[in-house]
C-alpha cells in the first residue's frame, strides 16, 4: 500500500479522528465539544463549540513563537515598479492598527465589511483586519460594475467598505472609487464610512462626512487585539459571480476553513515554514483568498504578492523574473497563463536568462489543463508540473497530487486522485454510480470536510437547492468527468458543456486536448452550437502562437482532421476559425457558454467578470462567416 493509501484509508475509516489529528495543527482558544455536528444534516458544523481567531493562526503565534523577523508577504508590482517586503513582526503591527480603525468605526464581530481593492498588501491587511475583530470580509474584485457591486452591498450589507482609488493594469488606471459612488448611490444599504486607500497613480475626490483617508485614519488608531470567534463563526462572504436576484454569497467558517488549509500546505503543496509560495491568481478570487492571504501564512510560509501579468509586464518572462528573484519554492496558477506564456514564447528562450533553481513543482487549476501545455511547462521548467481541481465553494483542492504524502505518477489529463475528505464518485442522471472510464456527474458525498462552504450568505433555501437536491446524500459540483480504473480523477467540463451530438453524450474539453496538441494552436475553445438534424454540433475557435505565419485555413484543417483520427467521427467536429483572442473572466476561465449564446444569436449578458467586453464583438464578427452569430441580439452589458 502506498502512503497516500494509507493516509487516506486512515481518512477513510474514522473521518472524525483524521480531522481532529489534523486539528492539532491549530491554535484554540477553546477546544471543540464534537468534531462533526450533524444534527441538522445536510447543513453540518465542524469542530462545534471552539472558539479560536484566524488572524492570531495566521500572524500573532508566529511572533510569539520567535518567527517575527521571517518574511510574511512580499509584495511585488511591474505595475507601478514597486516591492515592499513584510516580515511577521510588521504586517502583525500593520493589520492590528487597522483592526483598531475599524474597530473606531463601529465594526464589531459579525459586523461585515466589504473589501474594493487591487493587489496591494493592504488588501491582504484588510482581510486580516477583519478576522483579527471578528468582522466578516467581502472582497469584491476591483473591477467590478457598480451595479455588481451595488447588488454585493445589499445582499451583505456592510457597515464599512474599504476600497483603493484605484487599479493599475499593463497600460491604463483603472479609477475604482466613482464605481464604489454610484454602487452606493445604486443600493439601498449604505455603509456608514469609507476608508480610502489613495494610490498615487489615480487619488480620488472623498465624499464628505462618509470617506476618509486610510492613512491618516489608520495612523491615529489603537491597536486591537484578536478577538476569539465560534468555530462555525463566518470569516467571510465570497459572491461567486454576477447575478440578478439574489446574490450567490459563499460562506466560510473559521475553525473548519484553518483546519483544512493548513492541512493542504503541508501534504498536498509540501510547503514548509519559511518557505515562499507564490499563488499567481487575484485577492477577488478564492485562490488568492486561500493561497495569498490565509494558508501560507497559517503554515509560517512567505507568500508572494504580485501586481501584474504573465505576459505585458514587461514581456513572457514575468513570472521567470519572480520566481528567480524572490527563490519561490511553488508557483500556483492557471493554465491560462502558461499557454499565453507558451504563445509568446514557445521555444521557452527567456527561461535561459533567469535562475529557477527554487523553484519545486508548479501547480495548475482554474480550468483543466490539457496535456499539451502540461508537457511544455514540464519540459521547460524540469519539476512536476501538477493539475488539480476545485471550486470556490469547496475553498481547497478536492483532487491533487498530493506532494507532501507522496508525489504519485502523474497522467496528463487528469487533476490527480481524490483528497481525504472529499468521497468522490461519478453517477448518472438517476443517481446510479457509473464504473471506471465512463463520463458522469462528479459529486461528493456528504458530509463535506473541514473548509468548504457552509451555506450561501442569508439563504439556506438556495445552498440546499443549488447545490444539495439534484443527487439527494451529495453535493453536486456541476463538472463533468470520470474515474479511471486506478482512481485518478478526469474533469472533462462543466456539465453543461457536455454535448449531445444525436445522442451520444460527448465532452467538449476532450476536443480541445486535440485542437491544443497542434504545434501552431496557443489556445482553444470549443462548445456547441444548435443544429437542427443532430440537436448540437461542436465548433471550435483556435488562438495560434505567436509569429505563427501559417495560412489558418490550413491549421482549421489539420485539427478538424486529428479530431476525427483521435476521437472519431461520431464528434461531428467539422467547423473552427482562428480568433485574435478568447473571451475570459479575469480569473483566465473561457467563457464557454456566452460563446455559445454568440453563435446560436441568443440574447446574453455581457459577464461583470469579462477581462475585456469587446473580444466578444471579435468572436460574433469571426462566426458570421460560418453562418453563426446572425442576427445578434444582446441585452445591455452589466460589466
Amino acid at each position: 500500500m502506498t502512503r497516500y493509501a494509507e493516509v487516506h484509508a486512515g481518512w477513510q475509516a474514522d473521518p472524525q479522528a483524521f480531522w481532529a489529528e489534523a486539528a492539532e495543527a491549530i491554535d484554540w482558544e477553546r477546544r471543540w465539544d464534537r468534531v462533526l455536528d450533524d444534527d441538522a444534516a445536510p447543513m453540518t458544523r465542524w469542530f462545534s463549540g471552539a472558539r479560536v481567531n484566524t488572524c492570531h493562526n495566521a500572524l500573532d503565534r508566529h511572533v510569539a513563537a520567535g518567527h517575527g523577523d521571517r518574511l510574511a508577504l512580499i509584495y511585488d508590482s511591474p505595475v507601478t515598479g514597486r516591492k515592499r517586503a513584510y516580515r511577521y513582526a510588521e504586517l502583525r503591527d500593520a493589520v492590528a492598527h487597522l483592526a483598531g480603525a475599524l474597530r473606531a468605526l463601529g465594526v464589531e464581530r459579525g459586523d461585515r465589511v466589504i473589501v474594493n481593492m487591487p493587489m496591494v498588501p493592504e488588501t491582504v491587511m484588510a482581510m486580516l483586519a477583519c478576522a483579527r475583530i471578528g468582522a466578516v470580509h467581502s472582497v469584491v474584485f476591483g473591477g467590478f460594475a457598480a451595479n455588481e457591486l451595488a447588488t454585493r452591498i445589499d445582499d451583505a450589507r456592510p457597515k464599512v467598505v474599504l476600497a483603493a482609488s484605484c487599479g493599475i493594469e499593463p497600460n491604463r488606471v483603472v479609477p475604482y472609487k466613482p464605481m464604489l459612488d454610484e454602487a452606493i448611490a445604486l443600493a439601498s444599504h449604505k455603509p456608514t464610512a469609507c476608508l480610502i486607500l489613495q494610490r498615487p497613480e489615480g487619488p480620488a475626490e472623498r465624499v464628505a462626512g462618509r470617506d476618509l483617508d486610510w492613512a491618516e485614519t489608520v495612523a491615529a488608531a489603537e491597536p486591537a487585539d484578536c478577538v476569539a470567534v465560534e468555530a462555525g463563526d463566518p470569516l467571510y462572504i465570497l459572491y461567486t459571480s454576477g447575478t440578478t436576484g439574489q446574490p450567490k454569497g459563499v460562506v466560510r467558517d473559521n475553525g473548519g476553513h484553518l483546519v483544512a488549509l493548513a492541512w493542504s500546505m503541508r501534504h498536498i503543496y509540501a510547503m514548509r515554514p519559511g518557505e515562499v509560495f507564490w499563488a499567481a491568481s487575484d485577492v477577488g478570487w478564492v485562490v488568492g483568498h486561500s493561497y495569498i492571504v490565509y494558508a501560507p501564512l497559517i503554515a509560517g510560509c512567505t507568500s508572494l504578492l504580485y501586481e501584474g501579468k504573465p505576459v505585458g509586464t514587461p514581456d513572457a518572462g514575468a513570472f521567470w523574473r519572480v520566481i528567480a528573484e524572490h527563490g519561490v519554492a511553488t508557483l500556483f496558477t492557471a493554465p491560462t497563463a502558461f499557454r499565453a506564456i507558451k504563445r509568446e514564447d514557445p521555444e521557452g528562450r527567456l527561461i535561459g536568462d533567469y535562475d529557477l533553481s527554487s523553484l519545486r513543482a508548479l501547480f495548475l487549476a482554474g480550468e483543466r489543463c490539457d496535456p499539451a501545455t502540461l508537457a511544455w511547462a514540464t519540459e521547460q521548467l524540469g519539476v512536476p508540473v501538477i493539475d488539480h481541481w476545485w471550486q470556490t465553494e469547496t475553498g481547497w483542492p478536492i483532487a491533487a497530487n498530493p506532494l507532501g504524502i507522496e508525489p504519485l505518477p502523474i497522467k496528463p489529463g487528469s487533476a490527480g486522485v481524490a483528497m481525504p475528505g472529499w468521497d468522490l464518485r461519478v453517477l448518472d442522471a438517476a443517481g446510479a454510480e457509473l464504473p471506471p472510464g465512463q463520463i458522469g456527474d462528479v459529486v461528493l458525498r456528504l458530509p463535506l470536510p473541514p473548509g468548504a462552504l457552509t451555506t450561501l450568505w442569508g439563504n439556506d433555501a438556495g445552498y440546499r437547492a443549488k447545490y444539495l437536491s439534484e443527487h439527494p446524500g451529495y453535493y453536486a459540483t456541476a463538472d463533468a468527468g470520470k474515474l479511471d480504473a486506478e482512481g485518478y480523477v478526469h474533469i472533462m467540463a462543466r456539465t453543461d458543456d457536455i454535448i449531445n451530438v444525436a445522442g451520444h453524450r460527448l465532452s467538449t474539453g476532450q476536443m480541445e486536448e486535440v485542437l491544443i496538441a497542434h504545434p501552431d494552436v496557443a489556445e482553444c475553445a470549443v462548445f456547441g452550437v444548435a443544429d437542427a438534424m443532430k440537436g448540437e454540433l461542436p465548433l471550435g475557435l483556435l488562438v495560434l502562437n505567436a509569429g505563427c505565419t501559417r495560412d489558418p485555413e490550413a491549421v482549421v484543417r489539420e485539427v478538424v482532421q486529428r479530431v476525427r483520427e483521435r476521437i472519431g467521427p461520431v464528434a461531428v467536429f467539422k467547423r473552427a476559425t482562428v480568433v485574435e483572442r478568447l473571451p475570459k473572466t479575469r480569473s483566465g476561465k473561457i467563457l464557454r457558454g456566452t460563446l455559445r449564446k454568440i453563435a446560436d444569436a441568443e440574447p446574453y449578458t455581457v459577464p461583470a467578470t469579462i477581462d475585456d467586453p469587446l473580444i466578444l464583438d471579435e468572436v460574433a464578427a469571426a462566426l458570421r462567416p460560418l453562418g453563426y452569430a446572425e442576427p445578434r441580439v444582446a441585452s445591455p452589458a452589466s460589466g
